[in-house]
């Protein structure tokens, strides 16, 4: 390739008029220079979006933890409750029948026990005996113990306040043991999850304010840092960060996200 555009510039120094062949071997035209090749500027993560998505300070899934029919459920989906309050009754018809038996049972053995207590300060009664009619006594005690766990669990109240996120069962439904009823999430505060850059250790701490903007309502709420992660990632060079929305707002909901807009302090990138 170098050849032809040699032998190309020769015969244009001859084909020119008023241009010799000895002057262009005395100035000889100069091929451009060829470019470096610049290599993309690679965007850091602080020009990046820095993504966050709101979610529920404490959230659980409720189940059974016995098997029966539902009665009621008070509270629907997408409803607010407070803590303690109920949120399945289960019909326990036959937990409170067995809880009468048994407690049948233990009016028996204890009478039997008075009795044979009697007979052995007459003794007309073995010490075996009176050791099993005692047995028989702690025995009905421990099964009336029992059903009244289990009657416990047939009204399952909430462990916080909060909101029904998802409704999974019917009234009139027959749950077993285990099987989830209701989704439940505490709304009252809602966090943000998101990664930066870890040379912003230097001064991103618990306690800063920023602001976060969320795509579903298009407004820029005030956040503030709640914890750093544990550790840093060293490939990406980023740890992860919790904050919360710093305030109350009725329209924002769990699974919103939007963009953290933070800013650096004065002499810091």
């Amino acid at each position: 390739m170098a050849r032809q555009v040699h032998l190309f510039h020769i015969a244009l120094a001859l084909a020119l008029p008023g241009v010799g062949l000895t002057a262009w071997a005395q100035n000889p035209p100069q091929a451009a220079p060829a470019k470096a090749a610049v290599p993309a500027p690679r965007p850091s993560l602080e020009k990046q979006d820095i993504r966050a998505q709101l979610s529920p300070r404490r959230f659980t899934t409720i189940a059974a933890e016995i098997g029966a029919k539902i009665s009621r459920l008070p509270v629907v989906e997408g409803g607010s409750f407070r803590a303690g309050q109920v949120l399945v009754s289960l019909d326990c018809s036959l937990q409170q029948a067995q809880l009468q038996k048994a407690r049948a049972a233990l009016t028996a053995s204890e009478r039997t026990f008075t009795a044979n207590k009697r007979l052995n300060e007459l003794n007309s009664i073995g010490k075996v005996e009176l050791d099993v009619s005692e047995s028989e006594v702690a025995k009905a005690r421990a099964e009336v113990s029992l059903m009244n766990v289990s009657l416990e669990k047939c009204h399952i109240a909430a462990p916080f306040s909060g909101r029904i996120a998802e409704q999974r069962v019917r009234e009139q439904q027959y749950v077993q043991p285990g099987q989830p009823l209701l989704d439940i999430l505490d709304d009252s505060v809602l966090e943000l999850e998101f990664i930066v850059p870890s040379h912003w250790l230097a001064w991103l701490k618990p306690g800063y304010g920023f602001q976060v903007k969320i795509d579903e309502t298009g407004k820029s709420y005030p956040a503030k840092i709640l914890r750093i992660g544990a550790r840093v990632d060293p490939v990406s060079q980023s740890v992860k960060t919790v904050a919360a929305i710093d305030g109350s707002y009725k329209e924002l909901m769990a699974g919103m996200s939007g963009k953290v807009s933070i800013t650096a302090p004065a002499g810091q990138n």
